[in-house]
């Protein structure tokens, strides 16, 4: 989605309802380095981070000056320059099953201070963002949620879960194969020139991870700010394969809590192939003077248990709902993905708040791509299509966050049946639902956002 993020209009109706009630809305413009400082300030206390240094500041502004950043001002206060509300946004792809990717609106530093609660400014942020998304053509907006129950209601649903990992070192054997290529230390700045395109690769085998930005690389490589106690104790370890080409790194850090061996903690790895991220995983097991290696932000189907002789030397200290998802253009969205085999599905789309609600003829190929139609109002009902086909139309009955729920495959249309969130409008539709919206690799999002 080339365009300038600035020439979204601000929504009136947002506007309008902010400016009833005091406050102010505005866009910042990205050149304005006083107005971002400020809007950071607010976003850094909204997430009960320490005051930033001059360096911590400049890195924000560098990484929100390329998105579209709205602040919500009180001209009564005494610091009225600072925002008492805060949301940033921006274009990007999101990886589906298929090794493909639809064009996505992140929605990111979402804050209302305590002294503005209860007058409808997250409300108001939030439809400002879906009609932000809408205008720049994205099929879906996506967020990471500190708190589950806020974004429901806008109809967001989960749709990829992590977990942290916890691994025993003395108690791990590695049971799985040797890999031809070399795990080797490389110096960050260095890793930073390769980063990047094995990012791209990575994000492409996994649905549900988002394009990486040079912000995000410099912070985890820790080439932001290398002088810091945080950078200086990153260390960063790449896989080549045989053929010397590098496929992935893992950025990690040892840390000592109490006396005697440490814990190696990461939170980020990029693997192009299995090799890789095999190769990886031994390398950061077999460490000596390290008690336990802890993983964050890991997939909930991690192939680890089948590469150790002692699976419960692997304990899963915290599994909860990541990637939220709210589909707005269910054709763009559903043709965007493959799908698990051939069939036809119709789907009754509920949408409160109107963007994705219709009657939807879902046609998969044999080879697992989706033509979509809307089906308008007055058109020939599934039935009459049915008949054409000579065959029985199959259907579901789904509001708008079941479907973004079900899309990269993390839950499936019969559980959120037995919950009582999805109905089955011709029999046998869930069992075909179900195998058609599978993923072969489980959703996963490695970073916030």
């Amino acid at each position: 989605m080339p365009f300038d993020l600035r020439d979204i209009p601000i929504d009136p109706k947002v506007e309008a309802a902010l400016a009833a009630r005091g406050l102010s809305y505005r866009v910042i413009d990205p050149r304005d380095r006083a107005a971002l400082a400020a809007w950071s300030l607010a976003d850094i206390r909204g997430f009960h981070n320490p005051a930033p240094t001059e360096a911590d500041l400049e890195r924000e502004i560098a990484v929100f000056v390329e998105r579209r950043v709205h602040g919500v001002y009180d001209p009564t206060l005494d610091v009225p320059e600072v925002p008492v509300a805060t949301v940033a946004s921006w274009p990007t792809g999101l990886s589906v099953p298929g090794g493909r990717s639809v064009d996505g609106w992140a929605i990111s530093s979402v804050t209302v201070a305590p002294t503005h609660r209860r007058r409808g400014v997250a409300r108001a942020l939030m439809e400002g963002e879906l009609q932000n998304a809408v205008a720049a053509g994205a099929a879906l907006a996506m967020l990471t949620a500190t708190e589950a129950t806020i974004y429901g209601r806008y109809g967001f649903a989960p749709a990829a879960r992590a977990t942290t990992l916890e691994i025993e070192r003395a108690r791990v054997e590695w049971t799985g194969p040797a890999e031809p290529g070399r795990v080797q230390f490389v110096e960050p700045a260095k890793m930073r020139e390769q980063a990047a395109a094995i990012a791209r690769r990575a994000v492409a085998r996994t649905p549900g991870e988002i394009d990486r930005w040079s912000g995000l690389l410099d912070r985890v490589l820790g080439v932001h700010h290398p002088e810091t106690e945080r950078s200086r104790a990153v260390r960063v370890a790449r896989y080549d394969d045989r053929h010397d080409q590098p496929q992935g790194f893992v950025a990690y850090r040892v840390k000592h809590e109490g006396e005697g061996a440490g814990v190696l903690e990461f939170d980020f790895m990029a693997a192009a192939s299995d090799e890789a991220e095999r190769a990886l995983w031994r390398f950061l097991l077999e460490q000596d003077y390290v008690r336990a290696v802890r993983a964050h932000l890991r997939s909930v189907d991690e192939p680890l248990p089948w590469l150790v002789g002692d699976r419960r030397a692997i304990r899963t200290t915290a599994l909860h709902d990541h990637l939220w998802l709210r589909i707005l253009d269910p054709v763009a969205a559903l043709e965007a993905r493959r799908y698990a085999g051939t069939g036809s599905l119709v789907l009754e789309v509920d949408d409160p708040r109107g963007f994705a609600a219709g009657r939807f003829e879902v046609e998969i190929s044999a080879k697992g791509h989706a033509e979509v139609r809307r089906l308008e109002q007055g058109a020939p009902d599934a039935a009459a299509h049915a008949t054409r086909r000579s065959r029985p139309v199959q259907g579901l009955r789904l509001g708008v966050a079941e479907l973004s729920a079900i899309y990269l495959g993390d839950v499936t249309p019969s559980l959120l049946a037995r919950a009582g969130r999805v109905v089955e409008t011709t029999p046998g539709s869930l069992a075909l639902a179900d195998r058609l919206f599978a993923s072969p690799r489980a959703p996963q999002l490695s970073v916030w956002f």
